[in-house]
Parts: structure tokens; C-alpha cells; sequence
């Protein structure tokens, strides 16, 4: 079966503790997530940070404005280093990723990893081709103008 990564890397103009406060406070997804994506989180008493072993449940739109449950874990997390979120349920048959940030001249560079198994088989290596591949860039294109006007 095939799976595909999507690999992106961003230079923030900040220190490493706020852009890791930032990206480890749950809640930033919705203002890094497209509007037209219908993203809710529906996890109730969502904490302020993150943790090894979390659930974050949402409501998302990913195609066609069907909304869609999905279910994430971060399964793995070392402080102003790196997190991995996995998810439990959802509409990829594996979404594996990977959120790394370092120091660096400039600031700080944060990298991301996403690996990930459409569903349907070979139905989902066409439709991969198709849109999902340049969804997922459109998603992520926008997540670093959001941080870069953030981080301003």
C-alpha cells in the first residue's frame, strides 16, 4: 500500500519558548487550520498544553465540506524540541506527524514531517494525485503565513 510524506520547514524570527508555547497550546490549531476546513475541537477540558499520551478530538472538513470525525494521540514529546501526533480515527488509513523546531540564527526553525496512507487503496493513490497531496499543501501553506504574522 502506498503512503506519501509531506516535509516543511519554516524560519520563525522568535526564541524557542515562545514559538514552542505556541505551537504546544492545543487550542492554536483552529487559528492555524483554513476557516473553510470546519475545524472544531469537541474534546471537553481541552489543558492549555500538551502532553505524551493526549487525546484531541475535532470535527473537520476535509473534503467536500463533509464533516468528518478525527482523533488524534501525542504520542511522543520532549519540551521545546519536538511532538508527534498520530491519529486514532479519522479519515487516513495512517496520519503520522512529526513537529520539530531548533534554534537557530535567524530564530527558530520548525519542521514538519507528515506522513500518511489515504484511504480506498488504489482509489486513494488516484486521489491522492489528484487533490489530497495539494490539499495538504494548501493547508500547510497557509499554517506558515498565519505563524509568520504571528511571530511579526
Amino acid at each position: 500500500m502506498a503512503f506519501y510524506q509531506l516535509k516543511r520547514t519554516q524560519v520563525i524570527p522568535s526564541d524557542i519558548s515562545e514559538v514552542w508555547n505556541f505551537i504546544s497550546t492545543p487550542r492554536n490549531l483552529s487559528k492555524i487550520t483554513p476557516d473553510y476546513m470546519g475545524f472544531d475541537i469537541t474534546s471537553a477540558e481541552l489543558p492549555e498544553k500538551m502532553y505524551e499520551g493526549m487525546i484531541i478530538s475535532y470535527k473537520v472538513s476535509p473534503f467536500l465540506g463533509l464533516k468528518t470525525d478525527w482523533v488524534t494521540e501525542i504520542t511522543h514529546l520532549r519540551e521545546k524540541k519536538f511532538f508527534v501526533d498520530e491519529q486514532r480515527i479519522g479519515p487516513y488509513n495512517i496520519w503520522h506527524h512529526e513537529h520539530h523546531i531548533e534554534p537557530v540564527e535567524d530564530g527558530v526553525k520548525m519542521k514538519d514531517v507528515v506522513t500518511y496512507q489515504p484511504p480506498l487503496g488504489p482509489l486513494g493513490v488516484l486521489a491522492n494525485k489528484l487533490f489530497i497531496k495539494n490539499k495538504l499543501q494548501e493547508i500547510f501553506d497557509y499554517r506558515e503565513q498565519v505563524v509568520d504574522q504571528y511571530f511579526k
